[in-house]
């Protein structure tokens, strides 16, 4: 009689303090091997530690600590839908997939299963209209705008006239590096600009023919949708017809230390969006040291603190975390699932003093996310390579992509995807 009233006060004491909640678990979708190694692994290493920083730092987000599960895709499109497979059943909140292709194969995967994904800068550009995508979010910035904001700083340097121009796309040649041509074709027509198409194959270690066609067409500006070592070899081969490479522009996933370091001073003045600032003057990375890589708990040795890729892992991070809390908030529960998470991500809002308060001030830009809007404002910055300081400048304020072409054609692109797909859009109110 004893045992049973103890062991029924200790049943009432548990009740009381209720159960022990359960990680937060964030897959991430990596690849540190591979021909693309060298831009997944800094970008994956900043994703863990600012999850790492969090719970060493507070404790876990409110109080609930987050778990990343890592999966080596190797940027490979059918090793990453085996990563998902393989861990959305460990209570995944959100899917970063950190590639295009991999994206496009999970859009209808985790929109039936009903978990969230987040492809912020990159996947599927049309996604932004959350009536059509409602597990999908690609804020705050996407291909498309990326395309805009490019020609709008061409605009700018050729003093708004871009008539009998001619500007090269140089891309991989793969759903990533294809994204921009439709919009680029768009303003072409609204600038009377020549766009001439230039594809890279994988992995783009080989472009002496496209060079070749670049000295010989001698276009004014050429663009870069590149990853991984294409991104060098392009600026190399930029050098050596000595193309100026201020008229040289990359697309943010072309604009990392690693794309321009291995030119060294023939780098020099080379440019590339971005949607977050690089450099690691923001307290953030301050905690990360001591929190982090100091107490031996990074996820890499630390040497990539500040660099533009770590800081794009650790931005994507944030954004993940502060949507989480979020769907805390609208819910009433620290014990979140996938689609409470939708929720928190489908109510973000990003204000420069909230970005101030966890120590990123002007790290990204100010942007809302509603049932519609699934993608931001449009917002990039034009970032150039300063080699004898061996760092990138920002050079211009945050542009906005021109939504008078841009929203038409993810109007279209988007219903064209519901009608083949029988969704019907939701009826969003804002």
């Amino acid at each position: 009689m004893k045992l049973t009233r103890i062991a029924a006060a200790a049943a009432a004491a548990l009740v009381m303090a209720g159960p022990a909640l359960a990680e937060l678990v964030f897959p991430s979708l990596s690849y540190r091997t591979g021909p693309y190694a060298a831009n997944g692994i800094p970008f994956a290493d900043g994703y863990a530690d600012y999850f790492t920083l969090l719970n060493e730092r507070d404790g876990g987000i409110n109080g609930v600590k987050a778990k990343v599960v890592e999966c080596e895709t190797g940027y490979n499109t059918q090793k990453g839908v085996e990563c998902y497979e393989a861990t959305k059943g460990q209570g995944s909140l959100v899917y970063e997939p950190l590639s295009t292709g991999i994206t496009y194969q999970l859009i209808p995967k985790a929109s039936a299963d009903g978990i969230p994904i987040h492809s912020g800068g990159y996947g599927r550009t049309s996604a932004k209209n959350g009536r059509v995508f409602k597990w999908v979010f690609n804020y705050p910035v996407n291909y498309w705008d990326g395309a805009s904001i490019a020609i709008k700083h061409i605009l700018d340097q050729e003093g708004g006239d871009l008539k009998g121009k001619k500007i090269a796309l140089l891309y991989h040649n793969s759903a990533y590096g294809k994204e921009p041509i439709r919009t680029l074709q768009k303003l072409a027509e609204k600038y009377g600009y020549e766009l001439m198409l230039l594809p890279v194959d994988h992995p783009g270690q080989e472009q002496k023919s496209q060079w070749l066609q670049i000295r010989r067409a001698k276009p004014d500006y050429v663009l870069m949708w590149g990853w991984g070592i294409m991104n060098p070899v392009a600026i190399q081969e930029a050098a050596n017809i000595n193309f100026p490479m201020d008229h040289f522009i990359g697309i943010w996933w072309s604009g990392s230390e690693n794309d321009v370091k291995p030119a060294g001073m023939k780098a020099d003045g080379y440019k590339a969006l971005s949607f977050h600032m690089p450099g690691d003057d923001f307290p953030v990375f301050k905690d990360i040291r001591k929190y982090v890589v100091d107490a031996g708990k990074a996820a890499g040795n630390g040497e990539y603190v500040g660099t533009v890729l770590y800081n794009r892992g650790v931005y994507a991070a944030m954004l993940a975390a502060e949507a989480a809390k979020k769907a805390m908030e609208i819910h009433g529960t620290k014990d979140i699932t996938p689609a409470m998470m939708r929720d928190g991500m489908e109510a973000l809002e990003m204000t420069s003093e909230r970005m101030a308060a966890l120590g990123l001030p002007n790290f990204g830009p100010e942007f809302k996310v509603t049932c519609a809007n699934h993608g931001g404002n449009g917002l990039g910055i034009v970032q150039q390579w300063d080699a004898k300081a061996g760092k990138w400048k920002v050079i211009s304020d945050w542009i906005e992509s021109d939504k008078s072409v841009i929203d038409p054609l993810i109007e279209e692109d988007s219903m064209a995807y519901a009608k083949e797909n029988g969704i019907t859009p939701r009826d969003c109110k804002e």
